[in-house]
């Protein structure tokens, strides 16, 4: 019996990553058979209609057609050819009529173009489209279609005069035109602007551009689409390091003359498709290029979902550090803004979070100038302090306080200017806005910038809204990553386009699982092995996630979208009504508490997603989930 599961894959961080044709076990790779939609349509395979057309004159929209000409080859055989003159509803200019010999009485009882283009339409069907300056005869075309009420098929479209220009150089032929090239190229057929001898003379020239082409690496229908493009010969060489590639979601990796990792990238669609475009126009970084001139080989990493492939690309990303990846490189160099644990707390920039009794952390911040901002702001809201060294619970004698107690803005604790008691008063302000709710943060900042703007020191004031946006943004990514990093495991579950459902299995901020299962299986039972299956993962030390920083956020980003069911949680997924996530950019977050402190603020239900850090009841996010309706029933 046919199994209806498409996949079952967990994700494991030390997986090998095979290169192609790879055979578990064997010394070295296999031989692969590539299947048809594997390497695209081969160019010998390909029905060409080539096609001429004579006008009036040269804009479609003034002009008619008085002769079509077209020759349908495959694998350089003619297969049939097509030939009218056509009554273009009016004369024919005499410079026309001398240059194509076509004269105003050869028209007289030609069929019109709307007798004539359905039959040239049915004679063209499923094929591709080729002409000598086809934005010429092909707007022609396209117009009289316009006209006429036919719906235009939509062709692949070749030009020959853009193909020529790419593999001929003007030291072989002053120009690019039809009469040149088919001299150049011993066209069996002289052209003479009749419709029918010049698609035959452009057969033999398309013939020959496609036996240049062919060294370039353009050898099926797909390569013709990039083959005008500017692209080096040596890149486009390349383009064969996608053959073979599958056209599914998952990661690829660029690898060298020494094996080594190049480059790791994602798609989560096609790879094939993906890995193509490297090798085309449209990629424009020069670092980019120069690494594809470099590798070798392109090792492909099919994933079961779209998810699981921008979490294996961070993962692979850590762990080789490509020289030409510039992001997620270095995760454990990410830093975070901590609130130690001592007799008299103070704030600093760490690079990890530890396991510290009433400790305190937001983050991870992207720069170390970021983390530096956002400790600024903390120290700009609250009275606490900034020296560096760890105080005695009882005040040395003979100390002196720093400036900052002259000022205000230190209770001085080093001198006994404030005791224990009154010190952990600020200090848990302190930990609240990092936990909680930032608006002493909000509030402070909103006035500096008031002060500022009032003076007209607006570039100090962009210096204080740089370091509230720092300060928010490290404060809610902490808090949204820190209750899921708590739970110990969600399962969650997302219908797929096909009708199918996506599961993901997270442990503790880290996808420990994923699958797919089709429409007509029940995912019950594919959610119990992946349960059974999946990667065990340690707790850590929240707010950090057991995983890299950006993956925790795909993780979430996930979690969040509109669709997908929770099925189960194991553990608190909770957060109280007021917290930095409401608004992270600084003009939205201080334009609300602004209107918070008038009194326009309404209180909202709590919605249980994230634990509390002010003493708010959470509730638990498995049982809120279980009643709603929709939800997919628990598995445990």
């Amino acid at each position: 019996m046919r199994s209806s599961l498409h996949r079952l894959r967990p994700v494991w961080v030390g997986d090998p990553v095979p290169g192609p044709g790879a055979t578990p076990g064997a010394g070295g790779p296999a031989p692969v058979q590539l299947a048809l939609d594997e390497i695209g349509t081969p160019l010998s395979e390909v029905t060409f209609v080539v096609v001429d057309l004579e006008t009036t004159g040269g804009t479609p929209a003034e002009c008619g057609i008085t002769e079509i000409g077209a020759v349908k080859v495959r694998g350089g055989e003619v297969l049939g050819e097509f030939q009218t003159l056509v009554d273009p509803g009016g004369p024919v200019p005499p410079f026309i009529q001398v240059l194509t010999g076509i004269t105003s009485s050869m028209l007289v009882g030609a069929p019109p173009v709307e007798e004539v283009l359905p039959s040239f339409l049915e004679f063209a069907r499923g094929s591709v489209l080729v002409a000598h300056n086809a934005p010429f005869d092909v707007g022609f075309l396209r117009a009289a279609a316009a006209r006429t009420g036919h719906p235009w098929p939509g062709y692949r479209v070749v030009d020959t005069v853009r193909l020529a220009r790419r593999v001929v150089t003007r030291d072989e032929a002053p120009n690019h035109k039809l009469g040149t090239l088919a001299a150049l190229f011993g066209a069996r057929v002289t052209p003479n602007h009749r419709a029918l001898e010049d698609a035959r003379a452009t057969v033999d020239v398309l013939h020959a551009l496609l036996g240049r082409l062919g060294p370039l690496g353009v050898t099926h229908l797909e390569d013709l689409a990039t083959a005008t493009d500017p692209v080096p010969q040596e890149v486009r060489r390349k383009r064969t390091l996608a053959d073979g590639l599958p056209d599914a979601p998952g990661v690829y990796l660029f690898r060298g003359p020494n094996e080594e990792v190049l480059y790791v990238g994602t798609s989560t669609t096609s790879l094939r498709t993906r890995v193509r475009s490297y090798f085309t126009s449209s990629e424009k970084r020069g670092r980019i290029q120069e690494m594809v001139r470099i590798a070798e080989r392109v090792d492909p990493v099919v994933c079961a979902t779209p998810l699981e492939a921008r979490v294996r690309e961070l993962r692979l990303i850590a762990e080789h550090s490509p020289r030409y990846n510039r992001r997620s490189r270095f995760p454990e160099r990410m830093p975070w803004v901590r609130l130690t644990s001592e007799p008299y707390p103070r704030l600093s920039v760490v690079r990890e979070v530890r396991d510290e009794p009433g400790a305190a952390y937001i983050g991870p911040f992207g720069s170390q100038s970021s983390a530096q901002l956002a400790l600024e702001a903390l120290h700009e809201s609250f009275p606490v302090r900034q020296c560096t060294r760890r105080l005695p619970l009882v005040a040395t004698p003979g100390t002196s306080a720093c400036a900052l107690a002259d000022m205000g803005r230190c209770g001085a604790p080093c001198v006994g200017g404030q005791d224990a008691t009154g010190y952990a008063a600020v200090t848990d302000r302190v930990r609240s806005a990092m936990l909680g709710d930032p608006a002493p943060v909000v509030g402070a900042h909103a006035e500096r910038i008031d002060a500022l703007v009032a003076q007209q020191r607006y570039e100090e004031a962009a210096t204080v809204r740089d370091r509230l946006g720092a300060f928010l943004r490290g404060a809610a990514r902490a808090q949204r990553v820190g209750p899921v990093a708590r739970c110990a495991e969600v399962v969650a579950a997302r219908r797929s386009d096909d009708g199918g459902w996506e599961i993901v299995l997270v442990r503790h901020g880290r996808l420990a699982a994923t699958a797919r299962v089709d429409r007509a299986t029940d995912p019950r039972p594919t959610i119990a092995t992946l349960r059974a299956t999946a990667e065990h993962v340690p707790a850590p030390v929240p707010p950090a996630a057991a995983a890299h920083p950006e993956e925790a956020d795909l993780v979430l980003d996930w979690l969040e979208r509109p669709g997908v069911r929770i099925v189960d949680v194991v553990g608190v997924w909770a957060l109280p009504v007021r917290t930095a996530l409401g608004d992270v950019e600084p003009a939205a977050a201080i334009a609300a508490h602004a209107a918070a402190v008038a009194g326009h603020d309404v209180a909202s239900a709590e919605v249980a997603l994230r634990p509390s850090a002010d003493g708010t009841t959470p509730v638990d996010l498995a049982r809120a989930v279980a009643d709603a309706p929709g939800v997919m029933p628990r598995t445990a």
